[in-house]
């Protein structure tokens, strides 16, 4: 006789995307990809993990209440706080100018940890936007998703900085399914040349292979879209990087959770900081 599904198993897929410059347009990747996902009827929720500069309220026109301090500090759970954007996606709002969320505890941790596996019970895709940089923070939260995205664009800075997120990752979890954004470029020739670099890069060095998820277009309608509070796909849904942000939505919608549950959220620390056990894509054309 075949069992059910546990029902408090949610299926979500966890995607942390980061970048190791800052610069490149990583949030607004988030809001655009989250956008395209709920277009295709599914559940979405965006983490603002930026937890002393979070700005995906700001991006959205959007004034949240609450914040993730307020949860952090036991104040607050992550559903009193959690704002409606656009479509449906459910925001978890970062706070901003608080500085001592840039280090976060073990109690921290645990808190949030909580908070996302009672939040993910209703979702289907879970996008974390974290900070720019190699702070331990963002690796930490890079490590416990399921999938890593990371942006980057043509520019020689930005490309190192990729290769350099890649490097420490690989070298913490060699197992670690790395994926590759290349935004704001000009031609499919110049992303895949971009692309190109780091998967050679990593394969002679680190012997890993990428995963393309494609590019986005460099394209003035995104600009508008910021100064205007709007994801480009509703602003100006006809443009080139509207376009690909459809394309990008839609080869994400694909993917499945790993391990099966797809609960391997936030890694949970116990007093002393050790660790506790708890719970392809072609280009843009």
């Amino acid at each position: 006789m075949s069992t059910s599904p546990d029902r408090r198993t949610p299926r979500v897929v966890t995607l942390a995307v980061t970048s190791g410059k800052g610069g490149v347009g990583k949030t607004n990747v988030v809001v655009n990809l989250a956008v395209g996902l709920a277009r295709l009827r599914n559940r979405v929720a965006i983490l603002d993990a930026d937890f002393g500069l979070g700005n995906v309220d700001v991006l959205l026109g959007l004034a949240p209440e609450g914040h993730l301090g307020h949860v952090l500090a036991g104040d607050r759970t992550i559903e009193e706080i959690v704002v409606e954007g656009p479509h449906g996606v459910r925001i978890v709002p970062a706070s901003s100018g608080l500085r001592q969320l840039t280090a976060l505890t073990s109690q921290h941790w645990r808190r949030l940890s909580d908070g996302l596996v009672s939040l993910a019970e209703d979702l289907d895709f879970l996008l974390i936007d974290t900070a720019a940089g190699i702070s331990d923070n963002v690796i930490e939260l890079l490590l416990t998703s399921e999938r890593v995205l990371i942006v980057t664009s043509p520019e020689p800075t930005a490309v190192v900085d990729a290769y350099a997120m890649v490097k420490i990752l690989t070298a913490t979890d060699p197992t670690a399914e790395i994926g590759v954004l290349v935004n704001g470029v000009r031609d499919t020739s110049e992303a895949d040349l971009v692309f190109r670099q780091l998967d050679v890069a990593a394969g002679r060095f680190l012997h890993r292979q990428l995963r393309y998820y494609g590019f986005v277009t460099n394209d003035p309608a995104v600009r508008d879209s910021v100064i205007v509070q709007r994801p480009v796909m509703d602003h100006m849904p006809q443009s080139p990087a509207s376009r690909c942000f459809r394309i990008l939505a839609s080869r994400i919608a694909g993917l499945s959770p790993l391990g099966g549950s797809g609960l391997r959220l936030v890694r949970r620390l116990g007093p002393a900081g050790e660790e506790e056990s708890g719970t392809e894509a072609p280009q843009c054309a």
